[in-house]
């Protein structure tokens, strides 16, 4: 496992399996690995494990939260609370931020490469059946793409697009050069009652949310299923 340390003090750490590296401000009698100069950061900050397919972190803080980001997915996080002891950071690839009030504390902590089925389980009985049965050559697919677009290139200031702005997006494809906001809708509201099955409470926007949240968070739509729509337009500065 590589721990990359982002900065002045720049420098690449490797670490074995059980092996661990600490960090923070230090002290003569704080002893720490990776040294930090930014007064906010605690003399002993936390300690970086490496384990076999992962790494733990914990945080040695009693006040501040650490957080640590996938920067290969669509914005997913995990949030580390003050005193906090080994906990699992389940990405291959991580960026470690600490709260500062000056310079930008960041590691970024490559680990091994993490176990995987070589297959699916095949034993006897009734095969089973998929939660959520999307048709990916279906046009509905391509409205659920548009939609969780900005998500996916983690643009989370940006709303959900609306109705009118799924077409925009999808009419320079061939196969929706005549799509309509009653089409979207309509497809909509087929993603929300029969493919997803989202409950019946949400309405208007609230189901544009409904759908995208929990297509990205299953990843039922992932970022590879962008090449699906049309280029984006280049936008001038």
């Amino acid at each position: 496992m590589l721990v990359e340390v982002v900065g002045d003090s720049a420098r690449v750490i490797t670490l074995e399996p059980e092996q661990s590296v600490r960090f923070g401000r230090g002290a003569e009698d704080v002893l720490v690995e990776v040294t930090f100069g930014d007064a906010s950061v605690p003399r002993l900050a936390g300690e970086i494990r490496a384990v076999e397919d992962h790494w733990c972190l914990s945080n040695f803080s009693r006040a501040q939260t650490y957080v640590v980001e996938n920067p290969e997915g669509s914005g997913e996080y995990v949030k580390i609370g003050p005193g906090r002891l080994g906990a699992p950071i389940p990405f291959e690839i991580s960026r470690l931020m600490l709260p500062t009030g000056g310079t930008q504390v960041v590691m970024r902590v490559f680990a091994p490469q993490q176990a995987r089925l070589d297959g699916p389980y095949r034993g006897a009985g009734d095969p089973t059946i998929s939660a959520f049965p999307l048709d990916q050559a279906a046009k509905y697919f391509l409205v659920l793409v548009a939609l969780c677009e900005p998500r996916l290139r983690d643009e989370s200031a940006v709303a959900i697009p609306a109705t009118a702005q799924v077409v925009e997006r999808l009419r320079p494809l061939e196969s929706c050069s005549d799509l309509t906001a009653e089409a979207v809708a309509f497809h909509i509201d087929y993603l929300v009652r029969a493919k997803l099955r989202i409950a019946a409470k949400a309405q208007g926007g609230g189901k544009r949310e409904a759908l995208v949240r929990l297509a990205t968070r299953f990843d039922l739509v992932r970022e590879e299923h962008l090449s699906l729509l049309p280029p984006r337009p280049h936008r001038p500065r």
